[in-house]
């Protein structure tokens, strides 16, 4: 019993600082508009700067999607936090359009490494027969994580001072405080081995993975997306369309998406993998269909729903992908898969969002999200039907 309290104290604290390393990722999105209001740029610039991070998370997953699995799960988290603080600096710096690429490279950077180890790494911290609670504390550090940084920034940029500064002074600190954590906490890989032996992998997945890769894969790519272009465009679209000016309401509205996304994870153990995934993709294609009735219609309400309801399904495909796809991988290859899945997630993040971004000059912001929603609406529709024809099997049942 004592030991299972210590591991599961160590399993939240990973979790906390899952928490804090993705929290800095988004912290940016509400401050959109002040940047462009300061340096004068347009949306499409905007969709660029947000799609910068995720290919450096892309890139990471390339090159070091492997990492936490050889060199162990701190130091690869260290590095994690070490990028977080390279990028808030440069946010702290920024003078010019050069210091936000930076800052979101950086953090993309951090992201790549945090997403995979930080996973398994929560997952390792468990107590034995802890899996299932263990795969929920680490997707909804995630998620809870990623809804708590444009929570975060707009708060304080509407009632604090500095508001392009003191988000990024806090979590800064945050890291700090983060890593001292990680330093206290045991390393759980077995077998360490120097840096020089983490290679660049093309994504390649063990053999019994594979059959529940796929359609696990495609549900999250489709969440992702949805995900992409809340935190990257809706700012825009509510203050010019919408003229909401709070920074702290446009901050919550992005996070409702997120914190969302953690209420339909915890759906996942009642519903059950095979039959969340399907099910996640059908409240996806209502969030899409009310996200693309806010763009025709300018109606606020509509917006908050796109959010709940895209988030909620966002996070039964999600938690039940993250459950199939680590519960068929070997341990010592657990990470690795896990950083492809992601991988396949954050191309549904950034390739949609620079789509938009290049449609918004000739059809305008709404035409341009309307066009995505479409195009979302028939890839999850086409996901929806593949899932429930060759529904994902588990040796789990709730994942």
């Amino acid at each position: 019993m004592v030991g299972d309290r210590q591991g599961w104290l160590r399993c939240l604290l990973g979790g906390a600082v899952f928490v804090v390393g993705m929290a800095g990722t988004t912290l940016p999105t509400p401050l959109y508009p002040l940047y462009q209001e300061e340096f004068g740029f347009s949306e499409l610039t905007v969709t660029v700067v947000y799609a910068v991070y995720a290919f450096g998370v892309i890139g990471v997953l390339l090159l070091a999607g492997n990492a936490s699995d050889t060199v162990g799960r701190r130091p690869t988290l260290l590095w994690g936090l070490g990028f977080a603080v390279a990028s808030a600096v440069c946010f702290l710096c920024a003078d010019g359009l050069a210091w936000l690429y930076a800052g979101r490279l950086l953090s993309g950077l951090s992201a790549g490494l945090f997403t995979g180890a930080a996973t398994a790494y929560v997952m390792d911290l468990a107590p034995p027969g802890g899996a299932s609670r263990a795969t929920l504390v680490a997707t909804a550090a995630n998620m809870g994580g990623l809804g708590c940084g444009p929570l975060l920034a707009g708060l304080l940029a509407e009632y604090a001072p500095e508001p392009l500064l003191l988000p990024f002074a806090v979590h800064l600190a945050l890291a700090v405080l983060a890593a001292a954590v990680v330093l206290r906490l045991p390393e759980t890989v077995r077998e360490i081995r120097p840096l020089s032996a983490v290679r660049p992998r093309w994504p390649a997945l063990p053999a019994p993975v594979r059959p529940v890769f796929v359609p696990a894969a495609l549900a999250s790519f489709v969440g992702f997306a949805l995900f992409g272009v809340f935190t990257s465009v809706s700012p825009a679209f509510l203050a010019r369309f919408l003229h909401v000016d709070n920074h702290a309401v446009t901050g919550l509205v992005v996070a409702l998406a997120f914190f969302s996304s953690t209420a339909g994870q915890l759906a996942v153990g009642r519903v059950g993998v095979p039959r969340s995934l399907p099910l996640g993709c059908a409240v996806l294609f209502a969030g899409l269909a009310l996200l693309a009735g806010a763009l025709a219609t300018d109606l606020f309400a509509l917006v908050v729903l796109a959010a709940v309801v895209g988030g909620t399904g966002q996070g039964l495909t999600f938690r039940a992908a993250l459950s199939a796809v680590a519960g068929a991988a070997p341990e010592e290859r657990r990470a690795a898969v896990i950083s492809t899945l992601f991988l396949v997630a954050y191309t549904g993040i950034s390739l949609p969002v620079i789509g938009v971004g290049l449609l918004t000059g000739p059809l305008g912001l709404e035409r341009a999200g309307l066009v995505f929603t479409g195009c979302m609406l028939l890839l999850v529709a086409c996901a929806g039907a593949y899932l429930l024809r060759q529904p994902v099997r588990t040796g789990t049942g709730t994942g």
